[in-house]
């Protein structure tokens, strides 16, 4: 599955609808995110039942003020609609292949009753 785009109106919707979302926020202009998206979209042939989705932080500055993105690129992960990984820089392809992988592990359920416990 290739990677797909995300703005504002996509973004809770997307995150809601499916189990597992890799999101990375990056920019044209900057050197480490050109570095990383061959990674992020290799990753995204690999792995079936992820969806590994972009936003542009250049075109979506509101959306990415409103998740405090402060340094690109920053990925994030979600299980089951809930913030389980965050983190600013690059990850190689076994990096990445090891968190998509962690975040597979995790029990969905056990995912969505500690998102209400915090």
């Amino acid at each position: 599955m290739s990677t797909i785009d995300l703005s504002k109106e996509t973004f809770a919707s997307t995150i809601d609808d499916n189990d597992i979302v890799l999101v990375d926020f990056w920019a044209a202009w900057c050197g480490p995110c050109r570095r990383f998206s061959p990674i992020f979209d290799e990753a995204s042939e690999r792995h079936e039942g992820v969806v590994f989705a972009k936003v542009d932080t250049e075109a979506e500055q509101d959306l990415a003020y409103g998740l405090q993105i402060q340094s690109i690129p920053t990925l994030m992960a979600f299980r089951s609609g809930v913030l389980v990984f965050r983190q600013a820089g690059l990850l190689n392809g076994s990096q990445l292949d090891d968190l998509v992988a962690q975040v597979k592990a995790l029990d969905p359920e056990e995912v969505k009753a500690a998102s209400k416990e915090s």
